[in-house]
């Protein structure tokens, strides 16, 4: 695949652009030294590493993430992890949900515990790394989608000065009540975009009323195309051309449309 273009000076939706967040998604799996040397290729000379672990109330976890600048941009991206263990983070329903930042809100527990883990070493870095007005951006597929939106709210609503010029993730599970999700989506209105992929079963959950998501969706259909919104009846039928895409597998599909690799194809096919 092609290598990446990423834009300091974008402003909205751009194919382009999500096209290259997407990339770097998709990067965050890979170990430092590639994600090093993949991104002096795209043009960016700096890089810091953000690695912690952490505990209570799950089994032994770790939250893994990476900032990487030049003179116009700064992007972190968090990594995702694998459904399986994402699925057991968010069956655990005896914890209470973490306060939001600025106190609005409230965060699922998991999601919370995960972003503190790393967030001052990625406020720090972003702070020493913007030395030129460089504009913020934060990306994340999965789990690192979810704390990719969750950085960008700590940041608008505590530390303004550092707040994120844009926010793309992909997969992104739901991650807080409606009265965060709502104060989000009024602050950082046209800087957020949250990619759904078809079938993918990781953008419905954890379950409504209790979480939301924040706009503005972007839709990959199951030919690939992107829309603005998805109505109730064809976004069904296109659900079940989805599913029905694989006869020998079709409950398969909701994992193979989570995968990374599957928003980088069809986001490429995209581009203008």
């Amino acid at each position: 695949m092609s290598a990446p273009t990423l834009n300091h000076q974008i402003t909205g939706y751009d194919a382009r652009q999500a096209y290259g967040m997407a990339k770097a998604a998709e990067l965050a799996y890979e170990d430092p030294s590639r994600i090093e040397s993949t991104a002096a290729e795209w043009g960016f000379d700096r890089i810091r590493h953000h690695h912690s672990t952490f505990a209570p109330p799950f089994a032994l976890s770790d939250t893994q993430a990476y900032t990487m600048a030049n003179s116009t941009m700064i992007v972190t991206t968090f990594r995702g992890t694998e459904p399986v263990e994402l699925r057991d983070w968010l069956s655990d329903a005896t914890t209470p949900p973490w306060r939001g930042p600025g106190n609005t809100g409230f965060v699922h527990y998991g999601f919370a515990e995960a972003l503190r883990a790393v967030f001052p070493a990625v406020r720090s870095a972003i702070d020493e790394l913007r030395d030129a007005e460089q504009t913020v951006w934060f990306t994340g597929h999965s789990l690192g989608g979810a704390l990719a939106m969750l950085a960008a709210a700590w940041l608008e609503f505590e530390n303004p000065r550092l707040a994120a010029d844009g926010v793309y993730t992909f997969g992104q599970p739901r991650t807080c009540d409606r009265t965060l999700a709502d104060a989000y989506d009024r602050a950082l209105a046209g800087r957020t975009f949250r990619v759904v992929n078809n079938n993918d079963i990781v953008a419905r959950v954890p379950p409504e009323p209790v979480f939301h998501h924040v706009a503005a969706p972007r839709y990959l259909d199951s030919a690939g195309r992107v829309h603005e919104s998805m109505p109730l009846v064809p976004g069904l039928l296109d659900r079940g051309r989805g599913l029905t895409s694989d006869l020998f597998a079709p409950a398969s599909d909701g994992i193979r449309d989570h995968l990374i690799k599957a928003y980088v194809a069809a986001l490429e096919k995209n581009r203008p």
